[in-house]
């Protein structure tokens, strides 16, 4: 080969490399910016962001956010928003309350009963939006204050609790070490405690992370579909595989894996795959993308937009149990505002504002990109003006990207 030909096939090279980074720049740019973020407040607060109890309370702290920006991705990607889900939230929380703390009724009817009347809810808003046509800000702006009222109704205005252990294990319990060699491990650590099932399921994460992403090359190779640049693959896996078995051995010196961790993690999965795998994924975004279109196609759009907020509604039941678990009460005030931080989480995460575009891992990623603002800055003494105003021009500046991409598409 020529010199003249082994310049080409690298300025080809680099050219491709170029244009995949360009396409593909929110993703990588909202990775390495939550790697930024983490290293920096890592280093202003001596440390104590990536301590094992304070990663243990950011797990806890964002768990209802995460549940939530689940199936606000889905709503926002079929082109619509929710602004009730924390007025809900809030909601369900006071019901599970008065049923548990004051009508003495069994955790596991009540939390049954619970999430059948987030379904509920979130099927009469939907009904609304997809078979009458109502703009979804209004339908859910008006869900928003009547369930916010309702909280005071039904609480009276008092908070209630506390809650047995049984139904405070939801959001402050962790799974028990089930695998042998803890105590081998704690004494070649050093280490107090050491949970093997944490670090063993850290172990597991990565590898299915790295043989995962293998197996999407191969089938895309096979297929003749162009696949990042190798150098990509490797750095962005190499990563993602580190980041879960560093967090994960740092949980295992603590106390494990919250269940809330879990709960998290299946519906991650189970959400990612229905999004990314299935028929109904595919057209949850063709109806974002161009609802004529999909509705001239054969699907039908009014039903699967009323899903969408029925999905909605189960999502922020389970959100207001896990919620009220870990307050331990339900307080009139109850979800005041978290909507914001839902709606936030999915549009930083990737999500377009006019529907489409976006992805679960981005709203999970989005989430838990603001709950290390929120963590990190509480951890410096910034007061709650500033980290509003911080987390606004974040969110901001997510917006503005995301317009510019199109702009410039």
């Amino acid at each position: 080969m020529s010199v003249a030909e082994n310049s080409s096939e690298r300025a080809g090279g680099s050219g491709r490399i170029g244009a995949y980074l360009a396409a593909h720049l929110r993703e990588y740019g909202l990775l390495f910016a939550l790697i930024a973020i983490m290293a920096f407040f890592q280093i202003v607060t001596g440390g104590t962001l990536l301590k094992p109890i304070n990663l243990t309370n950011l797990l806890l702290q964002n768990s209802y956010i995460v549940i939530m920006a689940l199936g606000m991705l889905i709503v926002i990607v079929a082109g619509h928003i929710d602004l009730s889900v924390g007025s809900v939230m809030g909601f369900i929380g006071a019901l599970a309350a008065v049923m548990i703390v004051n009508w003495d009724m069994s955790i596991g009817v009540t939390m049954a009963t619970c999430i059948v009347v987030g379904a509920l809810i979130g099927g009469a808003q939907g009904y609304w939006i997809a078979y009458w046509k109502i703009p979804s800000f209004i339908v859910t702006l008006a869900g928003m204050l009547v369930f916010r009222g309702l909280s005071l109704w039904l609480l009276e205005g008092q908070s209630v609790g506390p809650f047995p252990r049984e139904f405070q294990v939801i959001a402050t319990g962790f799974v028990p070490d089930i695998l042998p060699g803890g105590e081998v491990m704690k004494g070649l650590l050093d280490a107090r405690n050491f949970n093997v099932l944490a670090f063993a399921m850290g172990i597991v994460a990565a590898s299915w992370v790295v043989w995962s992403g293998l197996r999407q090359r191969a089938h895309n190779k096979a297929y003749g579909i162009e696949d990042e640049p190798r150098a990509f693959f490797v750095a962005r896996t190499a990563i993602i595989a580190f980041a879960l078995v560093f967090i994960l051995y740092k949980l295992a010196t603590f106390r494990g894996l919250p269940n809330v961790l879990l709960t998290m993690g299946v519906l991650t999965i189970v959400y990612a795959f229905i999004t990314e795998r299935t028929v109904l994924g595919r057209r949850i975004y063709a109806l974002g993308g161009n609802e004529k279109a999909a509705k001239l196609s054969g699907i039908k759009t009014e039903r699967l937009t009323f899903l969408a907020f029925v999905n909605m509604g189960i999502l922020a039941a389970i959100a207001g149990l896990v919620f009220a678990a870990r307050l331990n009460t339900a307080t009139p005030k109850a979800g005041f505002a978290l909507e914001l931080d839902v709606i936030a989480a999915v549009f930083i995460g990737g999500a377009s504002m006019s529907g489409g575009v976006g992805k679960i891992v981005g709203a999970v990623v989005g989430a838990f990109l603001m709950g290390v603002l929120n963590n990190g800055m509480s951890i410096m003494g910034i007061g709650i003006d500033y980290q509003q105003m911080i987390k606004g021009l974040v969110l901001l500046a997510a917006v503005i990207f995301d317009v510019y991409n199109k702009k410039k598409g």
